[in-house]
Formats: C-alpha cells, structure tokens, sequence
C-alpha cells in the first residue's frame, strides 16, 4: 500500500465520522469539568477507547488522565505520542451556540465557579478520539505506536494539588513504550483551517505567583489600631505594571494580577490579603529576574506600610519550543493536510501549555489550527470576516470554535503520526 493510499484512507475515514467528532465536542462542551474534576470527562473517553479494541486503555493518571496504546501491524520501533488536554475553565460560557454550557461547579476551591470550554480543549479533546478510531482502523498499515494521550489539568489544578503534563510524566504515564516524537495542536481564533507554526517558542514560560500581605485585622472604624494591607496591596497592583519596562524591550514579559483575597467583610480591615497572579516570558531564562524584581516590589510595598509581605512560585511551566529541526521535518506535513498556502508562520505570544513538557521530553512539534471567521488581509494579519462571529481570544467568554474544521485536526493527527512512524518525519541534526 502507498503513502498517497494510506493518506487518502486517513481522509476518508476522518471525512466518515466528521459529524461524531463535532457530536462529541458538543457533549463536551456541554458538561465542562474543572481541572484535577475531569472524571466525567476521562470516563467518556476510556469508553471509546476501548471500544477501538487498542492494545491498552490506562486510566486514573494525574487524576483524570488516560492513555490508549496502539500497536501497529507493521515492524517499527517509532513511537508517537499525540496529546490533548482535557480540562474547562472558571469562565461563564457566553459563546451563544445551542450546546452551550450552564454548568457550575460548587465546590471547586475557590468557587463556586461556572464553567465552560472556553479555550477549546473539548475541540482537542474530540478531535484526539477521531484519530484514534481513524488510527486503529488502519493498523495494518502503521508501523510502531501511537499514543493517545489525553491529559488533565493543562490550566492548572488547585494550587494545593498535583496534576497536569509534570504528574503524568511522574507517574510513568509514558515510560513505556517511551515517545521517540510528541505532537499536539492549540485551536486558536486565525482563519478556519489553517495551520499556523513557529519556529523557537510558541508560548512562552509562566510561573503562577503567589504574594501574601499579613497585617494586624481590626474594626474598619478604628484604622489606627491595626495595620492595613490593603494599601500595599494597591501599591503592588500599581508598582507591578511597570515590572515589564525593567527588563529588556525585546523580549516580552508580562505580569498580571488576576484574583485578590482578603478577610471578605466591608467593615473589617484584614489580618492577610493575598494577590495571585501569572508571570508569563518570552525567553525563558528572563523567569528568574522577573521573579527577583516582583519579589522586591512586594517586600517593599510592604514594608512602606508596616506590614510584612512574602511570595511564593508555583506551578512553573517552561516554555513550548519548537526546535528547527522538527519544524522543517513537518512541514510537508503540514501543508498536505492544510494546503500549503494555508500554513502560517506565527508570532510568539505569552501564552503557556504545559504540552510542553512532553515536547521538551521527548522532541517533537505543537502547533496551532485556525477555528474562527477570519481572513488575511494583503499584509498577512488576520481580520474579521465580514458577516462573521469575529474574533475573541481564548479564555474569553464568547469565544468559539468553527464545527467544520474539526476534521482538520483529526487529519492532522494521523497524517503526522503516520509520517512519524515511517521516517518521514523525523527531526534530523
């Protein structure tokens, strides 16, 4: 049997089950789970999987992970790990689409919360179980093995939780047989269908930051008596936007404030006052600095109002980086399954996806797939289309996901696998 045999079955396969997929992403969309909360979620796909009749189904990884293992019928010793996460977001699904998502959860630290898929995991989520029918379809042509890696907790659990691409690799989830290539994709709002990748990082490096204020609490009435964090919080909240002009201009960084806590009660000045926040790098390496110089402003905010302030890193993240090698092997790829006028070479942006610590593991290739109305215009930068839902980014509450191109992601799964597994891909130097 051809590769050009092989790719075309691929297709009209994907082309078969178009419809389960967009099914399955409604469903998903429709009953978001919270990070390290996924067990409605896993249980779903453990399901199809098993029904592929894959040579194994792993469950209860990280929590909520699971990984199917296929075997394919052809001697090879390549073995690819393609990804998805599998985790919703604490944002109100305002997208507008019939199948959106009233769930709330109540008991979420921290919460209650609403939540929805609003950064498009349940697209990745569907799209990984196609490929892995359209796969174990066609075993017989596949040397080596595929992994389907379906994993938790990609935003983040709970702080005091472990979970996420960093506990899966803890636990062995993939040890053996060991990835000699991962790959994954991020739908995100460029033209519907097509493929955008950058050579170097495609999302920068985050740390979740932690800065707690202790104080001295007392009546509202009586400021005099206690000591009062809230105006070194403010001093912070200020200060900590001018962090970016303190490094160098060129490579971006950015640090947000995103959730304040404090004693909750109108009339009462707090004991503590805690602030959390994201630290997001361009170049890895400018983590450190950037976390000197937050240190820094907290502890003299701080000090400047008699109160005494520390802060903690958690969760780090390194950057996803896509090495030349493995862009350059994968382009003929990339442009088989989209076209090669639709594969773009994308800006870096300060977004995180801990994908990346199978990619920096293993080797290999993440990328991004276009899913909203939009178009380029002459000078290559995308607009709306006219008539069309418009733009919104991922974590907004309105965005949304084009059903059609779903199918496109599934393609892209199994053409890179089969490429992978053959050595028509495969990073070289």
């Amino acid at each position: 049997m051809s590769d050009t045999t092989v790719y075309d079955r691929f297709d009209h396969a994907a082309a078969a089950i178009a419809q389960q997929v967009i099914d399955w992403r409604h469903h998903l969309h429709q009953h978001p789970e919270l990070s390290n909360r996924e067990a409605a979620t896993a249980h779903m796909i453990t399901e199809h999987l098993r029904s592929l009749g894959l040579d194994e189904v792993r469950t209860g990884i990280a929590g909520h992970g699971v990984v199917g293992i296929l075997h394919g019928g052809r001697p090879g010793d390549r073995v690819i790990a393609l990804r998805a996460d599998i985790d919703a977001l604490p944002v109100e699904d305002e997208s507008g689409v019939p199948f959106a998502s009233r769930v709330v959860d109540e008991n979420y630290p921290g919460g209650p919360f609403p939540v929805s898929h609003a950064c498009g995991h349940d697209c990745h989520t569907a799209c990984l179980m196609g490929a892995a029918q359209v796969l174990a379809e066609a075993r017989d042509a596949l040397p080596g093995t595929v992994l389907f890696v379906f994993q938790p907790a990609e935003e983040g659990p709970p702080v005091e939780e472990k979970g996420g691409a960093r506990q899966m690799l803890a636990e062995g989830a993939l040890d053996d047989p060991e990835p000699t290539m991962a790959f994954g994709f991020h739908v995100v709002p460029l033209p519907k269908g097509y493929i955008g990748v950058r050579e170097g990082n495609q999302f920068g490096a985050s740390s979740l930051v932690k800065i707690t204020l202790t104080g001295r609490q007392v009546h509202g009435s009586t400021p005099w008596m206690g000591i009062d964090t809230m105006p070194a919080a403010g001093a912070i909240l200020t200060g900590i936007g001018q962090i970016y002009r303190q490094v160098s201009a060129f490579d971006p960084v950015t640090v947000t404030i995103g959730h304040i806590e404090d004693v909750g009660r109108f009339n009462i000045v707090g004991q503590t006052t805690t602030l959390w926040g994201t630290i997001r790098c361009s170049v890895e390496s400018d983590m450190s600095e950037v976390q000197r110089r937050v240190e820094t402003l907290a502890a003299g905010c701080a000090s400047a109002y008699n109160c005494t302030g520390t802060v903690e890193y958690l969760q780090d993240v390194p950057a996803v980086h896509n090495t030349r090698p493995w862009v350059d092997a994968a382009m003929a790829t990339l442009e088989r399954v989209a076209g090669a006028d639709r594969v773009r070479h994308t800006d870096p942006t300060l977004g995180y996806d801990d994908v990346s610590e199978f990619v920096n593991r293993y080797g290999g290739l993440y990328v991004t797939l276009g899913v909203q109305d939009l178009e380029f215009d002459d000078a290559g930068a995308p607009h709306p289309t006219a008539g069309g839902r418009g733009v919104y980014f991922n974590h907004n509450p309105h965005f949304y996901a084009d059903d059609d191109t779903l199918v496109t992601g599934v393609r892209m799964h199994c053409h890179i696998a089969y490429d992978h597994l053959t050595g028509a891909l495969v990073a070289q130097g």
